[in-house]
């Protein structure tokens, strides 16, 4: 069996895209693909693997950099194969021998056996161990939480060892035999040109055995999808985009190799009294007329839930600002200002009485109707 890996092909974009074009045709398709939209459905499983594996590659610059030497030189069975030192290249190889490669440009010897390892599947650990993959999700926080930090929950859906077979895949009491696939060893190699690689098996997942009879909770499979709670720490000041990684809160790795990554990208919350601008916090009070010719007192409302007195002067006008010093977004050890706008209120109806108040002041101001 030759690999075959395009992962350009594999995300549908073509080789000179933007990492926003990769990002974006990504995260179409893993949502298209993702295991939560598709239960019980090993093709959408496969797919959404290949997809993320595809993009831990595209979309980090390193690492692309070095796939797209590999694919310069032909390392796929579509565009030629990479040949070993002295070995013939595989159908339809481009001649190109592994000394021609610039081993400094794809990181040196280390780098390159890493992507290798990736493109062609290939496990550099020990049998059955593969970590387990890094998930993200998308959590909504209020502004508050967003400018001043804080800690929120959340729940999140990751595969865990079945209860029931302790992660075997066999029922209670069944014989479990060699794997007839791997025959025992729980890897199966992938030949290159003169280039060999292993990956799990597929037939026992890496375990080297298999049962005779499967367990009947988790289908043979030895994980189960749950539901984990976790406390998330909020840094200050973070944006709606902004990501945090949770290192070893992902799914279980196989094989009791370590668990993957938790990714959580923050959308802030829009808030009905508060709107940011960059460390500023902004709100809006109105006061009557009568307030705003002779001056008042206000209590306003701040971030962390406290009021402070604000003193509005006399002949205040519509639209001024006053600056709450210290009471803004805090970020780096820094925290910006609140900034209250000041609306004033027109009565649509007067009484009588307010009528013939208004009249006379406008007399006393000469002012014109």
């Amino acid at each position: 069996m030759t690999p075959k890996k395009d992962f350009y092909q594999i995300l549908g974009v073509p080789d000179n895209s933007t990492p926003e074009q990769i990002k974006r045709a990504y995260r179409k398709l893993a949502k298209k693909y993702h295991p939560d939209t598709n239960p019980n459905d090993k093709a959408a499983v496969e797919k959404f693997k290949e997809l993320s594996e595809a993009n831990a590659v595209l979309a980090d610059a390193a690492k692309r950099k070095q796939y797209d030497l590999l694919r310069k030189y032909g390392a796929f069975s579509g565009g030629g194969a990479a040949r070993s030192p002295g070995g013939a290249g595989g159908p339809g190889g481009a001649g190109v021998r592994f000394e021609d490669l610039d081993l400094r440009e794809m990181g040196g010897l280390g780098g390159l056996g890493d992507l290798f390892s990736s493109i062609f599947g290939g496990d550099r650990k020990k049998r059955g161990e593969e970590r387990g993959e890094s998930i993200e999700t998308v959590v909504s926080i209020p502004l508050r939480v967003a400018a001043l930090g804080g800690k929120v929950p959340i729940v999140v859906p990751v595969t865990e060892a079945c209860g029931t077979c302790g992660g075997s895949g066999a029922a209670p009491g069944s014989t479990v035999a060699l794997c007839g696939e791997c025959r025992g060893t729980g890897t199966i190699s992938f030949g290159q040109g003169g280039f060999s690689v292993k990956r799990p098996c597929p037939a026992c997942r890496g375990r080297g055995r298999v049962a005779a009879q499967r367990c009947g909770t988790c289908a043979g499979v030895g994980d189960v999808r749950v539901e984990k709670r976790v406390m998330i720490t909020v840094p200050p000041g973070t944006d709606t985009g902004s990501k945090i990684r949770l290192k070893g809160q992902g799914p279980r790795g196989s094989g009791g190799a370590e668990a993957g990554d938790l990714v959580v990208s923050f959308q802030v919350e829009p808030d009905r009294f508060f709107t940011r601008d960059a460390m500023d916090i902004l709100c809006s009070v109105t006061i009557n007329i009568a307030q705003a010719m002779l001056g008042t007192k206000l209590k306003v409302r701040t971030l962390d839930g406290k009021h402070v007195v604000l003193r509005i002067p006399p002949g205040t006008q519509p639209g001024r600002r006053f600056r709450i010093k210290g009471q803004g977004v805090e970020k780096g050890g820094n925290r910006g200002d609140q900034l209250v706008e000041i609306g004033v209120e027109i009565p649509s109806k007067l009484t009588p009485a307010q009528e013939e108040l208004a009249r006379k002041f406008a007399e006393s101001a000469e002012l014109k109707h």
